[in-house]
C-alpha cells in the first residue's frame, strides 16, 4: 500500500562482523599507548631521565616518593629511582627486541630449510625443536651464563634462542602448504631459485603470522631477562634493567618498597600490553578466526 513504508532492510551479519573487527577495542588502544609511551621513553632516556643513574645522593639514601627533588624515591645509595627506571626500560626493552628478532630470524631459517630439503633435514630440525621445548630453557641459560660467562652480547644472543621451535614450526607448516598450493611451485618453474621463492614469495605471505607470534614472545622475553637479572645472570653493573632492579630492591622491600615496586609495575604492564595487543592483532590477521 502507498502509505505503507517499507521496512529498512536488517544489516547483514557479515557486515556487523566486519565492522566490529575494525573497531579498536578500548583496552588495545591503552596497550597501544603505553607501548609507545615506552618506545619514547627508551629512545629518549637520556633527555628525560632527571639524573644520572648512577649518580649517588647520600643526603637523601631511601628518599620516599614525592620527596623532591627525586619524584618516585632514592635507593640504598641515593641513587634516582625514576633515573634507573628509566634507563633500565631502554636495557630490557633493547635486550628483548634483538633476542625477539634473532628467535624470528633463526626459527623461520629453519622451519624453511626444513620445508625445502625435507628427509633428514627435517628430521634433524623437528628433533632440535622437540630438544628446545622439553627442556627448560631457564636451566639452559643458567648453564651456558655460568661457563662462558656474561657479556651483553651472549646474553643477547642466549636469549634469541628462546622460541624459536615455534618460529621453526610455523615457518615449516606454511612453507608446505605453499608448495601444496601451488603459486611456489609456479615460481620455481619460470626460473626462480630457492632463496627468492622463499624470501620474495612465501615469507611475505607468512609474514602476518609470524608478526603476531613475535608479539606474543616479546613478553615472555622481557620475564626471562627480568627473572635472570633478579638471579644475578643477566644484565651487569654499572649497567641496569628492570629485573636488575627488582633484584636489589628485594632486600629493602619493607623499609623502601619503591625500589621494586616501580620496576615489578612496569614489567607487568607493559608485558600486559603487549599480550593484549599481541591477542587483538592475531584475531586481525589470522585468516582461520575470520
Amino acid at each position: 500500500m502507498a502509505g505503507i513504508e517499507a521496512a529498512p532492510a536488517a544489516t547483514p551479519a557479515p557486515d556487523r562482523r566486519a565492522r566490529r573487527r575494525r573497531t579498536m577495542p578500548a583496552l588495545v588502544r591503552l596497550g597501544l599507548g603505553w607501548i609507545a609511551l615506552v618506545i619514547a621513553v627508551a629512545l629518549l632516556a637520556d633527555v628525560v631521565a632527571p639524573y644520572g643513574f648512577t649518580t649517588p645522593d647520600l643526603r637523601n639514601r631511601l628518599a620516599a616518593p614525592l620527596h623532591l627533588p627525586h619524584l618516585i624515591g632514592t635507593d640504598e645509595l641515593g641513587r634516582d629511582v625514576l633515573s634507573r627506571l628509566i634507563v633500565s626500560i631502554r636495557v630490557s626493552l633493547l635486550v628483548a627486541f634483538g633476542a625477539t628478532l634473532l628467535s624470528a630470524g633463526f626459527g623461520t631459517t629453519m622451519g624453511f630449510l626444513a620445508a625445502h630439503f625435507r628427509g633428514r633435514v627435517e628430521q634433524v630440525v623437528l628433533m632440535l625443536a622437540d630438544f628446545q621445548a622439553a627442556m627448560p630453557f631457564l636451566i639452559l641459560a643458567l648453564a651456558v651464563l655460568a661457563f662462558f660467562g656474561n657479556t651483553l652480547t651472549l646474553f643477547v644472543g642466549l636469549m634469541g634462542l628462546y622460541g624459536w621451535e615455534r618460529y621453526a614450526r610455523i615457518a615449516r607448516g606454511l612453507a608446505v602448504a605453499a608448495g601444496a598450493q601451488g603459486y611456489a611451485g609456479a615460481v620455481r618453474q619460470i626460473g626462480a631459485g630457492p632463496l627468492r621463492v622463499y624470501i620474495r614469495h612465501i615469507l611475505p605471505n607468512i609474514a602476518s603470522t609470524l608478526i603476531v607470534s613475535m608479539t606474543l614472545t616479546f613478553p615472555e622475553i622481557i620475564l626471562m631477562e627480568s627473572g635472570l637479572s633478579f638471579l644475578g645472570l643477566g644484565v651487569q653493573p654499572p649497567m641496569t634493567s628492570l629485573g636488575n632492579m627488582v633484584g636489589y630492591g628485594r632486600d629493602y622491600l619493607t623499609r623502601a618498597p619503591w625500589i621494586m615496586l616501580a620496576p615489578a609495575t612496569t614489567i607487568v604492564v607493559t608485558t600486559l600490553a603487549v599480550s593484549i595487543v599481541g591477542d587483538w592483532l592475531r584475531d586481525r590477521l589470522d585468516p582461520t578466526l575470520q
